[in-house]
């Protein structure tokens, strides 16, 4: 019999990443352990980035193409998923339509105007500080990758807590909207900030500062578009999920290069 956490880490590294990871159960409390342990996903996904941008660094390679690898490594690692859910969310909004249409068009295949532009910004803007950032110092751009990967995970985690709806009754959205108590959802927050805080100390006081203002920027943007969502569609997606995602790691990068 499988200890009960480890239902909760399939959960997650299964639904938010293509690691060969078996989700065993499906219910509210695989679920809320799943979404519990976001951020860790964050870490795995993140070190992965770092060290391949670090490798080619190594190799001779310009912090610009470190910076496409930091980005990329995450997107590979997740299929496009939070990048494509960020496309539809934008498509979704950008309709102006009522809910029952937006969320329509945010379930076709295709990408329109709004998720096009979306992603085309949001990718430069996270190249971009990543480029400055690895130009800066190596240990600054690993530290970067890792933390606005953690901080896009545990924008998850806060977007699953108790009170927010689910748009649909079906999807991923469903499965996870309203799983984590606040109480939990508060005190991931505050611990993933303060390990933030701490791994910045490694590089000096005022890392300790940018580092805790990029997560606590994330979570705030986040927040902003999640409320933006549940006025606009009724709820929360998978989409959704995968915007506020993409939302939180541009903000921390965005900050973190900074200053």
């Amino acid at each position: 019999m499988t200890f009960p956490p480890l239902h909760g880490l399939r959960f997650a590294f299964g639904t938010l990443s293509v690691l060969p990871v078996r989700v065993s159960r499906w219910d509210r409390d695989a679920a809320r352990g799943g979404m519990l342990c976001a951020p860790l996903v964050g870490v795995v996904l993140g070190g992965a980035a770092a060290v391949l941008a670090l490798v080619l660094l190594f190799l001779g390679a310009a912090p610009l193409l470190a910076a496409v690898a930091g980005a990329a490594v995450p997107a590979v690692l997740t299929r496009g998923l939070h990048l494509d859910g960020l496309a539809d969310t934008a498509d979704g909004l950008g309709s102006g339509k009522p809910a029952e249409d937006a969320l329509r068009i945010m379930k076709q295949s295709d990408i329109g105007p709004f998720g096009v532009i979306t992603l085309v910004f949001a990718l430069l803007a996270q190249v971009a500080a990543l480029a400055q950032l690895y130009g800066d110092s190596w240990a600054r751009g690993a530290l970067a990758t890792v933390a606005s990967a953690v901080a896009a995970r545990l924008a998850l985690t806060l977007a699953a807590r108790t009170g927010v709806p689910a748009a649909r009754p079906e999807g991923l959205g469903a499965a996870v909207a309203g799983v984590v108590p606040v109480p939990g959802a508060v005190a991931v927050a505050l611990a993933v900030t303060g390990v933030a805080a701490a791994a910045g100390a490694l590089l000096g006081a005022a890392d300790v500062v940018r580092t805790a203002l990029a997560v606590l920027a994330a979570l705030t943007a986040a927040e902003v578009l999640l409320r933006h969502c549940v006025r606009r569609f009724g709820g929360v997606t998978g989409d959704v999920f995968g915007g506020l995602a993409e939302t939180a790691a541009t903000t921390a990068l965005v900050v973190l290069c900074l200053g």
